[in-house]
């Protein structure tokens, strides 16, 4: 990984954060809560993955851009892992276990 790579990631991050501390809705819900007499603490993880795409890859993606329902087998796992189902695929489906 290139070193403007992990600077774009921390970037992602940073701005990840920003969007939560600037978030109306979440200061919201956090003055409700310490109304109710309790303190906030609100610690978020984010897991950021990547997969290097080759040139092949892209051309062929190109083509479906703005598609409803085109998912990667990536995008399938991770919706698998979060037991959310799709439809078109088994109801059963288990994650992979790679």
């Amino acid at each position: 990984m290139t070193s403007r790579v992990r600077e774009l990631i921390q970037q992602l991050g940073e701005a990840i954060h920003e969007s939560v501390i600037e978030s109306e809705q979440i200061a919201s819900v956090v003055q409700d809560i310490r109304k109710h007499g309790f303190d906030v603490l609100l610690m978020l993880e984010a897991t950021i993955g990547l997969n290097e795409v080759s040139a092949k890859d892209t051309e062929a993606g190109g083509e479906h851009e703005g598609e409803e329902g085109t998912f990667t087998q990536n995008d399938l796992h991770f919706l698998r892992s979060l037991r959310i189902s799709v439809e078109g695929e088994e109801e059963g489906a288990q994650p992979d276990t790679e």
